[in-house]
């Protein structure tokens, strides 16, 4: 007899796929995208950790359904995924992590141990002592400004600061745009594994009042080891089309780095270092599933 259907864990599925002009629907029983002139192409979405959903695209509540049942994240995003207009929950969010990840937030000394601790797995080094969440986040600024430097004149690109207009996409140089393109890579990925592992994106402790102020807060402790460096690449090396390059590149270094195994790790590491510990689950506590199999008998049956 065949195992069960279950889902595949979050660690061994693929980062994220972009989507764009096409309608997507569920045709005998599997996730496809149909273009203009009805071509299919299928979409293996139960090992897909993110699906992002670019101008052009129609999805069925069918669609969103499957998604939602394979624990695979629905975003919709704007041009080259640089803006966030909504996004589903692929299931598994907890109240139990959910409670655990407030507390922390709103314990004044839990939080700063928190960002304390981030602070040191992005730099590998301790943070300075007796130091508060505001002035972190100004020494954070200042190296991070350093390291955009470094990084552009190592790959002799032009660099003139962190400036560009979601509103107004063109407008921007082609390094902002490569790295506008690259965090939203980044972005995805985080979220998906955030609400996989049943927490909050929108409980964040550097960032706060955002609805991705944790995504932000997580991807920022890996940023400048994964996707900033592909971003200044790409910039260096091509001359059109950079949220392409940006997206292959993004996908193979999270394919090298085996970066969705590090993630909800990462969280759990980060999250501790507040000092509580967390709740145990709740017996009733629901994870994505497919559904169960119907049984031989109906509710009185016994067996």
């Amino acid at each position: 007899m065949l195992p069960k259907l279950k889902p595949i864990a979050m660690k061994e599925r693929i980062s994220l796929i972009f989507i764009e002009k096409g309608n997507i629907d569920v045709i005998d029983g599997a996730f496809v995208v149909i273009d203009k002139t009805g071509v299919r192409t299928h979409i293996p979405v139960g090992s897909v950790a993110c699906i992002m959903l670019e101008p052009g695209t129609r999805v069925s509540h069918a669609a969103v359904n499957l998604a939602a049942r394979a624990g695979t994240l629905l975003t919709w995003v704007g041009e080259a995924g640089v803006r966030l207009y909504s996004c589903g929950q692929p299931g598994g969010a907890r109240s139990d992590r959910l409670l655990y990840q407030a507390k922390l937030a709103l314990d004044d000394t839990a939080r700063l141990a928190v960002v304390r601790k981030m602070y040191e797995l992005r730099f590998n080094e301790k943070a300075p002592a007796r130091r508060s969440i505001q002035q972190l986040r100004g020494i954070e600024g200042a190296r991070v400004r350093t390291l955009y430097q470094l990084l552009a004149k190592k790959h002799g690109v032009k660099w003139s600061g962190r400036n560009y207009n979601p509103e107004n996409w063109s407008a921007s140089d082609p390094v902002n745009k490569c790295l506008s393109a690259a965090t939203a890579c980044l972005y995805g990925v985080s979220e998906a594994a955030i609400l996989a592992a049943g927490y909050a994106p929108a409980i964040g402790f550097i960032h706060t009042g955002k609805p991705r102020s944790f995504v932000f807060d997580i991807a920022d402790i890996v940023k400048f080891d994964t996707v900033v460096p592909v971003a200044f690449k790409v910039a260096a090396r091509f001359d059109a089309h950079y949220e392409h390059h940006v997206r292959i590149g993004c996908r193979d270094m999270f394919r090298q780095t085996k970066l969705l195994k590090k993630i909800i790790p990462m969280i759990e590491e980060v999250l501790a270092a507040g000092g509580m510990e967390p709740p145990l689950p709740p017996e009733e506590s629901v994870q994505p599933a497919f559904p169960d199999p119907e049984g031989i008998g109906d509710a009185g049956h016994r067996t």
